[in-house]
């Protein structure tokens, strides 16, 4: 068995492995495949996506206040 992972087609460089998910019979099946290129001088160059800024959490007990009553 070979220890080496997979590479890109157009360049030969080491790409990471991701993966992605099909249906069948009625069960999602994971499927490892190479992810893409991340070599700027490659012709099949992906760039990385934009990260989404995740929403801080709350602090605790920062909810609605209430007024004290009578």
């Amino acid at each position: 068995m070979g220890g080496e992972g997979p590479v890109c087609p157009e360049c030969g460089q080491p790409v990471e492995t991701v993966v992605r998910r099909y249906k069948t019979l009625g069960a999602w099946v994971p499927l490892w495949v190479p992810g893409p290129c991340r070599n700027p001088d490659c012709p099949a160059y992906a760039a990385p996506a934009p990260r989404e800024r995740a929403r801080p959490p709350a602090p605790p007990g920062d909810g609605p206040r209430r007024e004290p009553g009578p």
